[in-house]
């Protein structure tokens, strides 16, 4: 007897995954429907607006309380935390791509690496950075947070805060030199906060990293300490107050219209 071909099996796994997709599908307009209820809906009116049947919205309706998704009160649902952590996160990943963008931005418009740090909860906060390979930004070689009186961001940061602010951070970071050009003592540093103009730019000449000079200007967000910064190589020195004063320009323009979301 001849041998008889194998047959296929049986299709069984495509109308499997069929219906979760058609699950996911109707979870997701669940909860799309929801979220137009500022002020809850009930399962029928959710079936009803949903095109579902009653006995499948309660099911998926049930499961997405179960996970976190939505939450129920006295017969309605509204969004859950989970949806709503969701909701925050995209909106977070949208503030920061548009915050990279920006940097970009003004990147290639000045033809210099741009810098955006933040103080929050007592520490210096490097957020986004911009550079490119012919113009790169400055290398990390100790460490920003415990460097800030090094560079021109920390700086600029330790300048918007209040006194007390300023000494509990050089408390916990004291003055240390960094290169032969660094400030020597906490009081010296002190000294030049102080004597900071508000909108000046900051700047500072090799005392982080030999061979670089660079910029910060403050940013007011709120009540956060916040900075933009650029940096050049030494031998462009004479270039830095000026292209701080254009990034001092281009965050004038942008920041209203932008809103700029840099809380990130």
């Amino acid at each position: 007897m001849p041998e008889q071909p194998h047959s296929s099996p049986p299709h069984s796994a495509a109308p499997h995954a069929a219906t979760l997709i058609g699950s996911v599908q109707r979870a997701m307009r669940l909860l799309e429907c929801v979220a137009e209820h500022v002020h809850g809906a009930p399962a029928k009116q959710l079936a009803r607006e949903t095109g579902l049947a009653l006995p499948t919205a309660y099911h998926l309706l049930r499961t997405l309380v179960h996970e976190g998704y939505l939450r129920r009160d006295k017969g309605l649902f509204f969004l859950g935390e989970a949806a709503e952590r969701l909701g925050s996160n995209g909106a977070q990943q949208k503030r920061r791509s548009t915050v990279a963008d920006t940097l970009a931005h003004w990147r290639d418009a000045i033809g210099v690496p741009v810098y955006y740090a933040m103080y929050r909860d007592g520490e210096i906060e490097i957020m986004c950075v911009a550079d490119t390979p012919g113009n790169p930004a400055v290398e990390e070689w100790a460490d920003f947070r415990e460097t800030g009186h090094a560079h021109a961001i920390g700086q600029c940061l330790l300048a918007q805060l209040d006194e007390d602010a300023r000494r509990d951070h050089l408390d916990r970071y004291p003055v240390q030199s960094v290169t032969p050009y660094t400030v020597r003592d906490d009081h010296t540093l002190l000294r030049r906060l102080q004597h900071m103009r508000r909108m000046d730019p900051v700047t500072e000449r090799q005392e982080y990293a030999l061979g670089t000079v660079c910029a910060a200007i403050p940013i007011t967000v709120g009540t956060t300490a916040a900075s933009m910064a650029i940096s050049l190589p030494s031998h462009q020195a004479d270039r830095l107050l000026a292209a701080a004063r254009q990034l001092q320009d281009e965050v004038g323009r942008l920041l209203g219209s932008l809103a700029i979301s840099i809380s990130i």
